[in-house]
């Protein structure tokens, strides 16, 4: 199993939900573990909690700061954790416009109804209110537009006859415990999986001039269409437990000076010879656009010359 993501979580209050992210990492097929709980309130509960359970917490009252001052005290606990993903659980606060866009596709929030519909507070009352058949949750990424980010699951929750806003809101608390932790552990994984990864050099791959994709060998290969191949992916190639992207280099040189200067991400792939270097792409932080440069300049070096021209874009 690859290295489990890192990930911080901020609440206000009791912390339910943190508990049911905390007590889902503790499986052990969970792709995530808490690293931190930290909170604007020094007395929110859910801090004890995970004091109880052995996880590092920080806290810090927000009053008396401007709200970027704030942010930056706690994203600075947060980085120190090591945490690669923030999962917001109750935490009774605006963040930052540019907070949000730092952890971009790294920060997750649980909202109270079945998004778009009823965004902000009271969601239960106004669901009941307007005579819909069904509350529920959901969980989104984090964007500067409040509860307007990509959704990435949903639990619809059957309003009953009689419901009050406090029942109503008793039900969804039970499914807000159920999906938060899949929707993490599926965002957590992402960065991971063989499928994802693929996906993401194949964009980039199929974004070059003249590329083709094919099969050889059970890996992901790509080419200059009726020439040379410049990009492999490969997963667990010949039992190595690695998934890498392969590509062109100038020669044994260039290869043993990548893997001296980083060799958990650098290594020579077997049977590939000395042009060519292996990348790992599943240690949850490649850096795509770098992944970009490494596939232009693959390209460059298999392309026939009449084709120089077509980088000039």
């Amino acid at each position: 199993m690859a290295e489990r993501a890192k990930v911080a979580v901020l609440i206000s209050g009791s912390g339910t939900n943190m508990a049911a992210l905390l007590y889902a990492s503790r499986l052990p097929d969970c792709p995530y573990e808490i690293v931190l709980v930290a909170s604007n309130k020094p007395e929110a509960a859910g801090l004890r909690l995970a004091e109880a359970e052995g996880v590092r917490t920080f806290a810090l009252p927000h009053k008396g700061m401007s709200r970027e001052e704030h942010d930056a005290a706690m994203e600075a606990e947060v980085l120190a954790s090591g945490a690669r993903f923030i999962a917001l659980a109750g935490y009774m606060r605006i963040l930052s416009e540019e907070f949000v866009a730092r952890w971009d596709g790294r920060m997750v929030n649980i909202h109270p109804s079945l998004l778009p519909r009823y965004t902000g507070l009271h969601t239960h009352q106004r669901a009941i209110d307007a005579g819909d058949s069904h509350g529920g949750c959901t969980v989104h990424l984090v964007t500067a537009d409040l509860d307007e980010g990509p959704v990435l699951g949903q639990v619809p929750v059957a309003i009953q006859p009689g419901d009050t806003a406090d029942t109503l809101a008793a039900r969804v608390l039970i499914a807000e415990h159920q999906l938060y932790s899949r929707c993490l552990a599926a965002l957590a994984a992402q960065g991971t999986s063989p499928e994802w990864l693929t996906a993401q050099v194949r964009a980039r791959a199929m974004a070059l001039p003249e590329a083709e994709e094919t099969l050889s060998h059970g890996m992901a290969c790509f080419g200059i269409i009726k020439g040379k191949k410049f990009a492999y992916v490969s997963s667990d190639h010949h039992g190595d437990g690695r998934v890498s992207l392969l590509v062109k280099i100038s020669g044994l040189d260039e290869q043993e000076q990548l893997i001296e200067s980083d060799s958990t991400r650098f290594f020579r792939p077997a049977h590939f010879g000395d042009g060519w270097i292996a990348i790992r792409l599943d240690h949850g932080e490649t850096e795509w656009d770098d992944i970009a440069e490494w596939l232009q300049r693959s390209w460059t070096a298999v392309a026939p010359r009449r084709f120089a021209a077509m980088m000039e874009f």
